[in-house]
C-alpha cells in the first residue's frame, strides 16, 4: 500500500490524514525525521509558514526534508506548505526547502478575514473543484517547466514541477479528495520509476 506522510509539526494535519486515507493509501504523521524513510510521498500541510519554519529547526528537520525532496519521491505543499517548496519568496532573502521554480507572494489574498472559497478548474484533476483560500499565498511566476494548474482571478493558485506539487489553497478542508487523489497517483507513479 502507498504510505503518504504528512509533516505533523503544524496545521491541518488530520484533515490531511483523513483525505489521504479516503483516497486508499496509509497515511503516516510524521513527527520524527526518521520516519521520512517510511513513505513513498510527503504531504507540507497549510499553517503559518514562519511557525512552520521556527518548528522544523527546532526539531532539526530542514536537512532531512531536503534530502527527501532529492530522493525522487513526491512532495505536495498546500498554502504554507507551498511557501516551503518555493525557490523565491517574495520579500525574503532564502528560500525554505527550494524546490520548486516558482516565485510566491505570502498572504496575496488578504489576512484571516478575508478568507473565501472559489470554485477552480484545475487542469487533470477537477472543473469544480470548491478551493478553501485561508491568508493564502499565490505564484506570482512560475518557471519554464512548471505546469500551471489552476488559476483564481488571473493569479496561479496550482502548479506542478515534475514531483512536485503545490496549491495555494487547502484542499483537505473540504470532502472533495481529487487532488490528493492526484498526488497519490504522481506517488504510485513516482515508485514505479524509482524501482
Amino acid at each position: 500500500m502507498i504510505k503518504v506522510g504528512v509533516l505533523g509539526l503544524q496545521g491541518a494535519v488530520r484533515e490531511h490524514v483523513l483525505s489521504v486515507e479516503a483516497c486508499g493509501a496509509e497515511a503516516v504523521v510524521i513527527k520524527r525525521k526518521g520516519q521520512l524513510d517510511e513513505v513513498d510521498g510527503l504531504i507540507l500541510p497549510g499553517g503559518e509558514s514562519t511557525t512552520m519554519r521556527r518548528l522544523i529547526d527546532k526539531y532539526d528537520f530542514m536537512d532531512s526534508l531536503k534530502e527527501f525532496a532529492q530522493s525522487g519521491k513526491p512532495m505536495f505543499g498546500t498554502c504554507a506548505g507551498l511557501i516551503l517548496l518555493a525557490n523565491n519568496i517574495i520579500g525574503y532573502d532564502e528560500p525554505h526547502i527550494g524546490v520548486m521554480d516558482v516565485h510566491v507572494e505570502r498572504n496575496s489574498f488578504g489576512r484571516q478575514r478575508e478568507s473565501f472559497e472559489a470554485d477552480l478548474d484545475i487542469a487533470g484533476v477537477a472543473e469544480d473543484f470548491a478551493a478553501v483560500f485561508i491568508r493564502a499565498p499565490h505564484i506570482v511566476e512560475a518557471g519554464e517547466n512548471v505546469e500551471i494548474l489552476a488559476k483564481h482571478n488571473g493569479r496561479i493558485v496550482a502548479a506542478r514541477e515534475g514531483r512536485f506539487l503545490g496549491c495555494s489553497f487547502h484542499p483537505e478542508l473540504t470532502d472533495d479528495h481529487r487532488l490528493t487523489g492526484y498526488f497519490v497517483e504522481m506517488i504510485k507513479e513516482s515508485k514505479q520509476l524509482i524501482v
